[in-house]
């Protein structure tokens, strides 16, 4: 069965993005993004623009790999992140209903997490009430399986992952949930969670990418 509501988490991060990049000065397209090492802010709409396309010409072999963003971004440092847009625009809808109808939840994380990395970037704290941030911290949580049960109770649910060991509560907020598993937190960040009890090796087990090597305060 197709998952529209993953067509329209895309789609909804893709025109957000737009909105907040488009205006954006050169200096600001310029600046470093911090939760991707080595990207600036261009370097992010490329990455989004090369997937979609990347996935067009049957370039992807599953989850894109580190040396394929790279190139991805490369292949795009000197194309104007207007056209970027205007392409993302007009490919967007195609690859939104791929991923809806093969349930590839990814293509959504993907585009919510760097449309907060992009924020981050520019200072702006906007969007962390969007529907998609509740969504996919559901997602998130249920695709978590740490060796040890983690009650993870935020304001929208509590949410049982694990099945052996002492129960571990964390109490947070979904926004934390998406940014911690999606490896923007640091691994003191999140030590520093509000855990019942020593989290111990669950830590090692939070993200689905490494954690940060630096501290992301957002």
């Amino acid at each position: 069965m197709p998952t529209p509501e993953i067509a329209s988490t895309y789609l909804d991060a893709r025109r957000r993005i737009d909105d907040l990049v488009r205006p954006l000065a050169a200096d600001d397209l310029a600046r470093p993004v911090p939760a991707c090492p080595g990207w600036t802010v261009h370097g992010v709409v490329s990455h989004l623009v090369g997937i979609v396309d990347w996935a067009g010409a049957g370039r992807l072999q599953g989850l894109p790999t580190d040396d394929d963003t790279a190139a991805q971004v490369a292949e795009r440092v000197d194309v104007p992140t207007v056209e970027l847009l205007d392409h993302w625009a007009d490919t967007a809808p195609g690859m939104a209903d791929f991923g809806a109808a093969a349930d590839i939840w990814p293509i959504a994380i993907d585009a919510v997490t760097h449309e907060h990395d992009i924020r981050h970037a520019l200072g702006d704290r906007a969007g962390r009430d969007e529907p998609a941030i509740e969504l996919l911290a559901g997602v998130l949580l249920g695709s978590w399986s740490p060796s040890r049960t983690v009650q993870v109770v935020t304001p929208s649910r509590t949410a049982t992952c694990g099945a052996d060991g002492e129960p571990l509560t964390l109490r947070t907020t979904d926004f934390e949930v998406l940014r911690m598993r999606l490896g923007r937190r640091s691994r003191r960040q999140l030590a520093a969670l509000d855990w019942s009890d020593d989290p111990g090796d669950v830590l090692d087990e939070v993200a689905v990418f490494p954690p940060a090597e630096l501290d992301i305060e957002e």
